[in-house]
């Protein structure tokens, strides 16, 4: 079974996301396959929240060229997707409880 979850994303704009608006927002990079359901799901169970809504997107990997002596060698990164998690009011995520 595949991993839908992969990580939460810290960055200095999602701690600005964070601070703009008055219910919290949670940025999570995720399984490029992953639906929004799914996500919802995950993220519900595994930190006890209420999810209110999920927006995703997806981040088309950026084509890589390197010069050999023997050639050209070319190459693709690989596809990511965000999601960006809304929770309800009055509910919070604790990445930190247990560190």
């Amino acid at each position: 079974m595949k991993t839908i979850l992969i990580a939460p994303i810290f960055t200095e704009a999602t701690t600005k996301l964070n601070e703009k608006h008055t219910q919290k927002q949670y940025v999570f990079e995720v399984h490029v396959d992953a639906t929004k359901p799914q996500i919802k799901d995950i993220i519900e169970k595994m930190y006890s929240v209420n999810v209110q809504s999920v927006r995703t997107s997806l981040l088309m990997g950026k084509r890589k060229v390197r010069y050999t002596k023997t050639g050209i060698l070319e190459g693709r990164k690989n596809h990511r997707k965000k999601a960006y998690i809304t929770l309800k009011e009055g509910q919070e995520i604790n990445f930190f409880e247990n560190a």
